[in-house]
């Protein structure tokens, strides 16, 4: 009896959360090692079901790294990476396509339908949604840096998007652009996110990640900051406690509240519902980025 009291608790404070949530949209950014964990890949899934079962809009963005470069050495190429993004040549672009875009896409979409999930891939064979131009990076003397076809997200297709989950589908996008010209591109999943956020004018965007969250000390799990405001986030980064490959993604989060989305959480995708825990509990499991301090 206890343990079922224990179980209807939690779901009167889900309650709360849920109905502050419904009809509101949430893109969720998904990639990482997670992609190679089936087992964690399920429970993701199972979450965004639920969430949209309860009357949330989740759209869902992937990348695929891993399984980009594992394709590449299986072709006989080395990849290469230039100020963090990998160099795109055309060969390097059509693995990227056939590994992420329909591969990974389709079966991410697959494990979504097996456990009753209504899924609609957005990839360049059905209705691609992302729209971008190649991205113009410099080098430290100023001269511009060949990265391929590298490109950036410049405008989302959002009657697409909206169309599909007022049908009560969730769709699926891997992190890829077209050209206004028809030109394929490879983008960075985590900036991609960050503009879809925007242009979707979203509740949350979740970026799912192999760590905690932002953390003081790396090597102490119990160091987790659960929540920063825009200036924490900035002091940190300013005194070298937020470093590494975090400042990139802490960054992305700062931009994206900058351009109206209220919050961004960065969690660890291979907690066992960790996603639920973030949204529909007070306390969550991760680190939740806003623009002013958490009441």
């Amino acid at each position: 009896m206890k343990t079922a009291i224990e179980k209807a608790n939690t779901l009167i404070e889900a309650l709360g959360w849920i109905r502050q949530f419904r009809d509101k949209t949430t893109v969720i950014k998904l990639g990482g090692s997670i992609l190679n964990d089936l087992d964690a890949l399920r429970f993701i899934l199972l979450d965004i079901h639920f969430m949209e079962t309860v009357g949330m809009r989740p759209v869902v963005i992937h990348g695929g790294g891993s399984r980009i470069s594992a394709a590449m050495e299986a072709a006989g190429i080395a990849p290469r990476f230039v100020q963090g993004r990998r160099y795109t040549d055309a060969a390097t672009l059509d693995i990227v396509e056939k590994t992420l875009a329909l591969e990974t896409n389709h079966f991410i979409a697959d494990e979504y339908e097996k456990i009753g999930g209504r899924a609609m891939t957005l990839n360049f064979e059905s209705s691609p949604v992302l729209q971008g131009e190649l991205l113009k990076l410099k080098d430290d003397d100023g001269n511009p840096v060949d990265l391929g076809f590298v490109g950036e997200v410049t405008k989302v297709d959002r009657v697409v998007i909206d169309n599909l989950c007022y049908a009560g589908q969730t769709p699926f996008i891997p992190s890829m652009a077209e050209t206004i010209d028809g030109q394929k591109l490879n983008v960075n999943a985590d900036t991609a996110a960050t503009k879809l956020a925007q242009e979707l004018s979203a509740e949350k965007l979740i970026i799912l990640s192999d760590v905690p969250g932002v953390m003081r000390d790396p090597g102490d799990p119990d160091s987790l900051v659960s929540s920063l405001s825009k200036a924490e986030a900035l002091e940190m980064i300013a005194d070298g406690t937020i470093n590494g490959g975090m400042i990139p993604k802490v960054e992305a989060c700062l931009a994206t509240i900058d351009r109206g989305v209220s919050k961004v959480h960065i969690i660890d995708g291979r907690v066992r519902h960790g996603l639920l825990l973030e949204i529909y509990t007070s306390k969550g499991i991760g680190t939740v980025i806003s623009r002013d301090p958490v009441s």
